[in-house]
């Protein structure tokens, strides 16, 4: 049965609302010694092989910086059970707050960046900056994975979208179609 709606114009600026697709991630940063958290809602697949994540930092924030500096970081996806802290990550200015300390996370180990891993996270992607061209002009960073590491159970994690305006999506049932999926070379 096809279903049509009625429709009203929207501010454009609101189009992430029913745009963003991807998870919150949050991204921990390493530069100078120093670590750093931040809760990312902006990013996107770029490439499948190499592996490229473009995402936009705001210059403004502490992890612009950071991430410009090393051109490096990892891109840890939290899951649902952790929203307090991803808010509270959200919320809070590296440039004063040790942010593993304050929100009781753990820094782990990595194999080809210098930034921490977040242990509590479910997965894991170690980044270099591959590109830079985007980022003087939009803040835009284009990232490689160069390791993916992710838990083992369960599959499909319960994870967070921001939906704008203080509202978060928990992701919803998995709708699995495999008979009818077919990859196509785009």
């Amino acid at each position: 049965m096809k279903r049509s709606y009625r429709k009203t114009d929207m501010p454009v600026e609101q189009i992430r609302q029913l745009l963003e697709p991807g998870p919150i991630v949050l991204v921990s940063s390493r530069w100078q010694n120093r670590n750093n958290i931040m809760t990312m809602g902006w990013h996107c697949v770029m490439e499948f092989s190499p592996s490229l994540i473009g995402c936009m930092i705001t210059a403004t924030n502490h992890s612009f910086d950071m991430v410009r500096q090393s051109g490096e970081c990892v891109i840890n996806i939290p899951t649902a059970d952790m929203l307090d802290t991803i808010i509270g990550i959200g919320n809070t200015s590296g440039r004063s707050v040790d942010k593993f300390k304050k929100f009781h996370l753990t820094p782990g180990e990595v194999a080809t960046v210098s930034a921490p891993v977040i242990e509590e996270c479910y997965a894991h992607f170690e980044c270099r900056v591959a590109d830079r061209k985007m980022l003087e002009k939009y803040n835009f960073f284009i990232l490689e994975v160069k390791r993916a590491t992710a838990a083992v159970w369960p599959r499909y994690p319960r994870t967070v979208h921001y939906r704008g305006n203080g509202v978060f999506m928990e992701s919803g049932r998995n709708i699995a179609r495999p008979e009818k999926f077919r990859p196509q070379n785009l």
